[in-house]
């Protein structure tokens, strides 16, 4: 839009009402078929925009309604999506033996090559489910950003690791946490975030 002079603010929400305010305003620099184009654009994003809204109510709806997901949803970085797409791709968790097996699965632990008595850790596997994996290091990226560090447990843990760490890698072993947390949760009935020890996960 800078092309005709018009400038929008990032961000999904600004977006929004950026938009609908620049086609109503008839003028600006927009040429009739540029103003034809994107009002048609603009009315199949709305259209999307309220069928997304919709799905997302019924997820928010069936995590509520499912006990398993309302304990998952108490770990942070979890929220209805990750917690109704956990428990349709693992159910229980209960094939998994421990928690770093759910994380292996989830490719969320480092491949290693070993030669001449010497391991190096290289990037993570990215083996199993890559729609689980990429909305765990989602929450996990979102968490980082937003997390109460005073107030969270997690937050030292997280600072521990910013010190030493490039911050893709503190998220990647953010998520990878979130995982082994999520298969405590899972395995234990009646466990939520406040009582797994994430330092055993």
């Amino acid at each position: 839009m800078s092309g005709y002079g018009i400038a929008m603010r990032p961000g999904a929400g600004v977006f929004k009402l950026d938009m609908a305010r620049i086609l109503a305003d008839e003028t600006n620099d927009l040429t009739p078929m540029m103003r034809t184009m994107l009002r048609e654009l603009w009315d199949e994003f709305v259209v999307v925009d309220a069928r997304l809204a919709t799905v997302s109510r019924q997820v928010e709806a069936i995590a509520d309604r499912v006990d398993a997901a309302r304990r998952l949803m108490s770990i942070p970085g979890i929220g209805p999506l990750g917690a109704t797409a956990l428990l349709a791709a693992i159910g229980d968790g209960r094939q998994f033996r421990k928690a770093r097996d759910l994380a292996a699965w989830l490719g969320l632990v480092p491949r290693q090559n070993s030669t001449g008595g010497r391991t190096t850790l290289l990037g993570i596997s990215k083996r199993g489910n890559p729609y689980l994996r990429r909305l765990i290091i989602h929450g996990a990226r979102s968490c980082i950003a937003h997390l109460n560090r005073e107030r969270d447990r997690m937050g030292e843990w997280i600072g521990r690791l910013e010190q030493r760490m490039h911050r893709n890698k503190v998220v990647v072993a953010f998520a990878n946490k979130i995982a082994r947390m999520a298969w405590a949760v899972l395995t234990r009935p009646g466990n939520l975030y406040e009582r797994v020890d994430p330092a055993q996960a």
